[in-house]
């Protein structure tokens, strides 16, 4: 079940709210949300809810352990936790990849594993993970309540796609919340917004980009190409940040306060500035969990730059079991290299509209590392992106029922530009601003149902990571 089918926004959705509203005390919103949650990934993945369970348990009990005892009695139950979530991850998500690759490298023919990947597991992994973790240092007590945690690993609006909400972000909002009208009225807002960024945007996007990148296309035309890579680029935006809207939303609407996952990050004049600004919640589990434990920038310059291929190295492979991923994470490592040996003041004496182009087109660039995961066909888009080859009229022409979308382009580019911030320094606030606001919504949400009735494409990209 995604948040953009019809199922969920007319029937599931509904349901949840109705009964969140209907519950009194903090125990019953918690067994309600968790039944429910617990619902909707078993909609999808009723086997692997047994996993994600026994992950949560054993965490649970671990974590429990570990309190009131000294650091390094801590470390003997914080050691099978870890490895408890890491195992899961890496025999469901990486064995068939390990397998494929030594298969190559030794020359004898490897058994496959053959499951499905659980969905959302590295986002609910890193959860559980990060409340083990804080546990052990002591930034949070062990919850002893396993229906309150079980609550906030499974809770559906960021369960199977983001945004990796911390523990210690929502604790006290396990134990305590109210729900206001304020809360209620902005988190609708977001979710409605969130929706029209997937419905109306991504999926427009996810069209043009499909069918450039369709395999056994051959040589296609240079402006083809770069159509593509920039369809790609909006879909995976509106797509992603479009998914945390709604996450976001929905928590507000329950009285949960998630943390932003995205600050338009194609308005960037530096990869750095890029990545604080692009996923967050994940770019931030990464600093805290491995860079900082691993010294951080308070080493010598060969141990950062250790630390930091490590870092871009784990985050390749937590996007995919693919080398294309890897080469994306190490495409990262490389160009935030360069970005520290230059320096900040040698990078802000080029002019910000050229910094800004330069860093787009390094997105672009990465994008495509991301998006073609066929080594050959990467190697040829590449090639093609930079060497010219007309025939691209003709080959709109003949994609022209694909390639309608292409009137979106430029609306979707206004859109990645913090729009709604500069709309709102500058409108009054008084009852005609808030009734218009709330119209467009009404309306907005009647085109998404409107256009979710019309087609069955509907995907989310980071469903399958």
């Amino acid at each position: 079940m995604v948040f953009s089918s019809l199922v969920f926004l007319l029937a599931f959705f509904p349901l949840v709210l109705i009964g969140n509203f209907a519950a009194r005390s903090i125990r019953m919103k918690n067994l309600m949300l968790c039944a429910f949650s617990l619902l909707f990934y078993a909609w999808g993945e009723p086997v692997y809810l047994f996993l994600m369970l026994v992950m949560v348990v054993t965490n649970y009990l671990f974590a429990l352990l570990m309190e009131g005892k000294d650091k390094q009695k801590r470390l003997l139950f914080l050691i099978p936790a870890v490895l408890v979530d890491i195992g899961a991850i890496a025999f469901f998500k990486y064995g068939d990849f390990t397998l494929i690759n030594l298969e190559k490298l030794l020359g004898v023919t490897m058994p496959r594993i053959g499951l499905p990947l659980p969905i959302g597991i590295s986002f609910f992994t890193f959860q559980i993970m990060s409340y083990t973790l804080d546990v052990y240092r002591g930034e949070v007590p062990a919850q002893r309540s396993l229906l309150k945690l079980t609550t906030y690993v499974a809770l559906f609006p960021q369960l199977v796609a983001g945004p990796i909400v911390r523990y210690q972000t929502i604790a006290e909002e396990l134990d305590d919340r109210r729900e206001s009208l304020q809360d209620f009225a902005e988190g609708l807002h977001r979710f409605i917004w969130g929706l029209g960024k997937k419905v109306v945007f991504a999926n427009s996007m996810a069209m043009l980009a499909d069918t450039v990148y369709a395999p056994g296309q051959g040589v296609l035309p240079t402006l083809v190409l770069w159509l593509g890579v920039i369809a790609y680029a909006l879909q995976i935006y509106f797509d992603f940040s479009g998914y945390s809207d709604m996450a976001i939303g929905m928590g507000r609407m329950f009285g949960f306060h998630f943390l932003e996952n995205f600050d338009h990050p194609y308005c960037s004049r530096s990869i750095t500035e890029f990545w604080r600004r692009w996923h967050i919640s994940l770019g931030s589990w990464f600093r805290d969990y491995v860079y900082i434990p691993l010294g951080g920038n308070r080493v010598k310059f060969p141990r950062m730059i250790f630390n930091m291929l490590v870092v871009w190295a784990l985050t390749g492979l937590w996007h995919g079991a693919n080398w294309n991923f890897i080469l994306w994470g190490l495409y990262y490592f490389l160009l935030l290299l360069v970005e520290k040996l230059l320096g900040k003041k040698r990078l802000e004496k080029i002019p910000g509209l050229l910094r800004h182009g330069g860093t787009l087109f390094l997105i672009l660039l990465g994008w495509l590392l991301f998006r073609v995961e066929d080594m050959v066909q990467l190697g040829q888009t590449f090639a093609g992106m930079f060497t010219p080859n007309g025939g691209a009229p003709a080959y709109l022409a003949g994609h022209h029922d694909a390639l309608y979308p292409l009137y979106l382009l430029i609306p979707a580019c206004i859109g990645c530009l913090p729009v709604g911030k500069w709309l709102k320094r500058r409108l009054p606030e008084n009852g005609a601003v808030e009734i218009l606001g709330a119209a467009l919504d009404v309306l907005l949400y009647a085109l998404c149902v409107f256009m979710l009735l019309g087609s069955t494409y509907n995907p989310f990209i980071y469903f399958r990571f």
